[in-house]
């Protein structure tokens, strides 16, 4: 199989551009067939290089965990070079191949997830020669091309975030009969005996989502809630299903996709509705959203999966006259148009999941897989379960995510560089960026 829309892993700039959701795009499973009839076609041959002797030592950085990881890359990553230089054997030839999904569903792709990863290889002792950075540019075809040219060019561990469920199947599919290691970047692939997956405990972003909304329904004086719940694309992505059990676990009692209408708990609230936005698509989700408050003006509560779903929902509710501090929503991916309606009044908050973590445990995960080694349980610290098959489990590395309102955000999402405060005041405008102390 050719290469088609490839890019080389050079070191780009980082962009402070608003950062949009992540999110699968809306391919139904019923595409598994047409994907995995891709691998079928792909190239059967993988190009080999003879090893070249190392000096190095096999020896983990003492103490790795979830909780090595800061903003200083080069202070951690650095501690990689003997375990690269033996892993690596001093080979000239590929070694790891990263593919993201694409460059347009989420900015976060280009502006973070590229150079942040560019970094943790070059920090860790890569040579150029030894991995490469790929997008599949939105394109299912160009992510299974991309695995297969990487596999052919000798890659021995695969990086991937796969574009849908059944393109991360076929990848699955093709790495497993190669004996390359795969590790599922930031959404799961429940497929093959050496996968891995590196993200986020989205079970716990979920419980910060519900835990944030029912803080935010005591503090804005919500009286008698009724509440509306979006969930994010359950069609597409189980991350989207963890979330909600999380929130649904701590709100409802019950860690659940989703929760019969007229549920009610102990603090008072009642559930009016609940829907998902099918592949997360914000327009959907701002559709159904007015539909169920045309139809229930009583919602004066609401949950939603990410900023890009809330920013829809706020949108609907500013064009019916709705003030600030009167309809609590919700979010997650940090972004700053989400910061700005924090400021503002209109969202509780959102919760921030740091991409230069995420990026690092992958490259450290990477490489200590192609020495031969085992991850320590600081660094493997837990396993994601299918939500389709309950008896599928994967291990993984789940990092530690953070909610973010205006008591922490200058600490967090603008020291990180994640949110400039210029992104954020240029939205919300200075005097409430003055007011909380964004700068």
């Amino acid at each position: 199989m050719g290469l088609s829309n490839r890019s080389e892993g050079g070191q780009p700039s980082r962009s402070q551009d608003h950062r949009m959701s992540r999110r699968f795009r809306a391919v139904g499973w019923v595409g598994l067939a047409a994907v995995v009839s891709l691998v079928a076609a792909a190239c059967s041959s993988s190009s080999t290089t003879p090893a070249a002797t190392s000096s190095g030592s096999n020896t983990i950085p003492a103490g790795l965990s979830i909780s090595s990881f800061t903003v200083d890359i080069a202070s951690t990553m650095s501690e990689f070079k003997p375990l690269t230089q033996y892993a690596t054997k001093g080979a000239s030839s590929l070694q790891v191949g990263v593919i993201l999904p694409d460059t347009t569903s989420s900015t976060r792709y280009v502006d973070f997830d590229q150079p942040y990863l560019n970094d943790a290889f070059a920090d860790a002792g890569y040579t150029q020669a030894q991995y490469r950075i790929d997008n599949a540019q939105g394109s299912d075809a160009t992510e299974v091309d991309d695995a297969t040219a990487d596999i052919n060019l000798g890659a021995k561990v695969l990086i991937m975030d796969p574009l849908d469920g059944p393109t991360g199947i076929a990848i699955a599919q093709l790495a497993e009969s190669k004996g390359v290691t795969l590790i599922s970047y930031d959404r799961a692939t429940f497929q093959g005996s050496n996968t891995y997956y590196v993200s986020f405990n989205n079970e716990l972003v979920g419980e910060l989502i519900g835990q944030g909304f029912e803080s935010c329904v005591s503090s804005w004086k919500i009286a008698k809630p009724q509440v509306f719940v979006l969930n994010g694309g359950e069609d597409t992505d189980p991350n989207a299903i963890s979330f909600a059990e999380g929130y649904n676990k701590v709100v409802w009692g019950q860690a659940a996709k989703s929760v019969n209408a007229g549920a009610t708990n102990s603090n008072g609230y009642k559930l009016v509705g609940e829907n998902f936005a099918p592949g997360w698509d914000n327009t959907l989700g701002g559709t159904i959203f007015q539909q169920e408050y045309t139809a229930h003006k009583q919602i004066n509560a609401t949950i939603e999966a990410n900023d890009g779903l809330s920013n829809a929902v706020i949108t609907d509710l500013k064009a019916d006259g709705v003030k600030p501090y009167k309809v609590p929503t919700t979010g997650q991916d940090a972004t700053a148009q989400g910061m700005a309606w924090i400021l503002e009044g209109y969202q509780c908050g959102s919760v921030y999941k740091a991409v230069y973590k995420e990026a690092q445990d992958a490259v450290a995960m990477a490489t200590i897989l192609l020495a031969g080694d085992k991850p320590p349980a600081g660094l493997l610290n837990g396993t994601t379960t299918d939500p389709a098959n309950p008896s599928i489990k994967e291990p993984a590395s789940l990092l530690t995510p953070v909610w973010v309102d205006a008591s922490n955000m200058e600490a967090t999402v603008v020291k990180d560089g994640f949110d400039p405060a210029s992104d954020i005041c240029a939205i919300a405008g200075a005097a409430l960026c003055a007011k909380d102390g964004i700068q």
